[in-house]
């Protein structure tokens, strides 16, 4: 009777505290100064979200306890990377990387063996791939992360794939209670062509208020692949002014958005 287990690791499930917007919005702002019992806190007001999310791994052969403890550790890796100026509220940002600790907690004890180099590879891709957004403020291409690696763009896909876990569109991402979120919910509809279209115009005329060397950034930055160095050479500036005026010209994007 697993699924409707009250008590998991010790804790009584039925008893966890849900933290309004008010205390939810209090509790980050103290974290972000330091506060330890604010985060103890906020820890264990999510601990409701963390219990949402393990549902849809439930049934693969693994201990509910095990799951809960596992979400947990992406909960936390989500508190202490948050941040308020995301603008976003905190469920969607933490629930993708308690998804992603089940996920990589199902890959390593998967009955499905992937060989250790193969595997290696893959870990060192992700982390890779991490640093590199981290560095340039969006996701990498494929063959970035392949240069820094040392290894050809094929050898990082198939790395990548081995160690994916196939997912139904109708799989559970999230539920507070209400509707409950799908995949298929955060898919976008490259068909919704009405939508597109605004989204396009909205993007279009919020780069139209940048300066001209404000777009011209933006443009080596994310339509060229370049590196902030790269840019700041070419413009003849220093990396920090190109990393201030990157931020502060995607940041007004997001403002008019």
């Amino acid at each position: 009777m697993q699924h409707t287990k009250v008590e998991i690791c010790g804790v009584n499930t039925t008893t966890l505290r849900v933290l309004s917007a008010a205390q939810t919005e209090e509790l980050l702002r103290r974290i972000a100064q330091g506060d330890r019992t604010a985060r103890q806190e906020f820890i264990e007001g999510n601990l409701r979200l963390v219990l949402s999310v393990i549902q849809r791994f439930i049934g693969r052969g693994e201990m509910v306890d095990d799951l809960f403890q596992v979400g947990c550790i992406g909960l936390i890796k989500a508190v202490d990377h948050f941040d308020l100026r995301y603008q976003v509220k905190f469920s969607t940002y933490a629930v993708p990387m308690i998804v992603g600790e089940l996920r990589r907690h199902m890959r390593d004890f998967s009955a499905v063996r992937v060989s250790r180099s193969l595997r290696d590879t893959a870990y060192k891709a992700l982390t890779v791939r991490e640093r590199l957004t981290a560095e340039l403020s969006r996701e990498p291409h494929v063959e970035e992360v392949a240069k820094e690696l040392g290894l050809k763009k094929e050898e990082v896909v198939m790395a990548l794939d081995a160690i994916l876990d196939p997912i139904s569109l109708f799989d559970p991402v999230y539920s507070d209670g209400g509707d409950t979120v799908c995949v298929m919910d955060q898919v976008a509809d490259p068909f919704d062509l009405e939508e597109n279209w605004v989204e396009e115009l909205s993007i279009r005329e919020s780069i139209q208020s940048l300066s001209k060397r404000e777009k011209r950034i933006l443009a080596l930055r994310f339509f060229e692949g370049r590196t902030q160095m790269e840019v700041a050479k070419e413009i003849q500036i220093s990396q920090a002014q190109v990393s201030r005026l990157e931020k502060g010209a995607i940041e007004r994007i997001k403002k008019n958005l």
